[in-house]
């Protein structure tokens, strides 16, 4: 990747076509979300979506009957694109000194973003507003094992998959945060072999149920352990089975990258003037938003946690 101080010494938004793309493909590489739904160009005010809430259905029909009309359901949700930013403040010896250091930082900026938005999704970050939808109410399916109960890993993918079937839509794909994928690597047979590896050289399932699978480390919401009683505590959500086709993302521009040295930044409780001290920030924003038909999603579950 271009060294960022070179590159975006200039107004943020002035990027070359092919550094805006990649810059957005590192985006995506830390949101499996992103990868699986499809990409729509957002204006900056918003787009109506319009969702289909129904088939049409055929009929049988003799030769010279009347063929049937069946009109399918369409409902519309606004796209509303909202800002996703992070701010870093740097030193100028830092960069000077730990040269290596500083651009890997830099350059894993983006990803925050991307696994800011896999966060929010999952409702592990709070949405931006009303026309951001979240999975909160999503179907949940457990991938822990149990004997009482008896319940294993790949039931939970099977009935995640069931589910999905019974809203009208078709699980398409996978997106597991790395505990999510700890317990798809431990899921054994009766024999003790692996359920989702033909042999242990093999690395991380690249598909489960045959659909494809991606793994993002912000797609993880940590559960609540119970407080005794009768209160269970609240699992962990280690990922999400969808039909993606009915997910959208947009952009308005792509991800914009800026630097300064000039400005006053709130660094904890103090103001603090970068050029005063030497110092100097990049910031990494995007305006983004996500809409998908809730009913057509199933959340993952782990564990309580323990206290």
């Amino acid at each position: 990747m271009p060294d960022l101080i070179n590159v975006y010494r200039g107004t943020p938004g002035d990027l070359p076509a092919d550094i805006s793309a990649e810059i957005i493909e590192k985006v995506r590489g830390e949101s499996a979300i992103m990868r699986l739904a499809r990409q729509i160009a957002l204006p900056g005010r918003g787009a109506v979506i319009p969702v289909i809430t129904s088939d049409p259905t055929a009929a049988w029909v003799a030769e010279t009957g009347s063929k049937p009309v069946s009109t399918p359901g369409l409902s519309q949700k606004l796209m509303q694109a909202y800002k996703l930013a992070v701010i870093v403040p740097f030193s100028d010896e830092f960069r000077r000194d730990r040269a290596a250091l500083y651009r890997a930082l830099v350059e894993r900026l983006p990803g925050a973003l991307g696994m800011k938005f896999d966060a929010t999704v999952i409702g592990a970050a709070d949405a931006p507003g009303e026309n951001f939808d979240q999975l909160t109410t999503a179907t949940a399916q457990s991938l822990v094992p149990t004997a009482s109960p008896a319940h294993t890993t790949y039931q939970g993918f099977t009935a995640a998959y069931a589910d999905v079937a019974a809203a009208g839509g078709s699980v398409n794909g996978f997106a597991l945060s790395p505990a999510g994928m700890g317990l798809v690597l431990n899921a054994t047979d009766t024999s003790g072999r692996p359920i989702f590896l033909s042999n242990a050289t093999d690395g991380p399932a690249g598909r489960i149920l045959g659909q494809t699978v991606y793994e993002a480390r912000g797609l993880y919401k940590a559960g609540i352990a119970s407080a005794g009683g009768t209160d269970p505590g609240t699992p962990a959500v280690v990922g999400v089975a969808g039909d993606w086709n009915k997910a959208l993302w947009g952009t308005v521009e792509g991800v914009k990258i800026g630097i300064s040295d000039q400005t006053t930044l709130l660094i904890g409780t103090e103001l603090v003037p970068l050029w005063q001290h030497n110092m100097f920030a990049v910031k990494a924003e995007i305006e983004v938003g996500f809409r998908c038909d809730v009913n057509c999603f199933n959340r993952l579950l782990g564990a309580v946690p323990t206290t």
